[in-house]
């Protein structure tokens, strides 16, 4: 259908509003964390964010109040499970995944590479973006709790203690993870 009525219309633009300026308000007042991009259950906040201010605008089944209830109750639940991981470090682990080391002193990790599904050519895409010319002069590349490749440059590599909360990094002594020459 095209074309339903004026008073359809009319009702997507005040309910779109006054739902749009009530999430606005909400996600202000909650903090900046509640769509930060950390980890899986960020991401979906996020999308049942976006698809409940849909479903408010889109679906005359819905109220406005019921809709400001499910934005609340949303951010609510993201409020509680980030406020329960800084409390709980098992919380936290259940919740959240642990970065992995996929190249380290210039070697892939062919088993980390394959567990996390990572190619050589998004760590050489990450590497490049870096300004890392060469993989050799690469300490590490880093698959974030976020998707994210990060890539430490071999200089000023001495002290790695920022790879302290990495899967694959403990106990490293040069040696592949995936059993490979050191």
């Amino acid at each position: 259908m095209f074309f339903d009525s004026w008073l359809g219309l009319l009702r997507v633009l005040v309910v779109g509003t006054l739902a749009y300026v009530a999430l606005v308000v909400v996600l202000r007042v909650s903090g900046k964390r509640t769509l930060a991009k950390l980890n899986a259950f960020d991401l979906i906040v996020t999308v049942a964010l976006g698809s409940t201010l849909a479903t408010v605008l889109l679906s005359k089944s819905v109220a406005l109040v019921e809709g400001l209830l499910a934005f609340l109750l949303l951010v609510g639940l993201q409020y509680l499970v980030a406020w329960l991981s800084v409390r709980s470090q098992r919380f936290s682990d259940l919740v959240k995944s642990e970065p992995t080391l996929l190249l380290h002193r210039g070697r892939f990790l062919e088993g980390a590479m394959r567990h996390q599904r990572v190619t050589r050519q998004e760590i050489l895409s990450a590497l490049r973006s870096s300004g890392v010319s060469n993989v050799r002069d690469a300490a590490a590349v880093i698959l974030e709790t976020d998707g994210s490749l990060s890539v430490i440059g071999e200089a000023g590599a001495t002290d790695m203690t920022a790879l302290a909360d990495v899967a694959g990094e403990t106990g490293r002594s040069g040696a592949a993870e995936d059993g490979g020459p050191p």
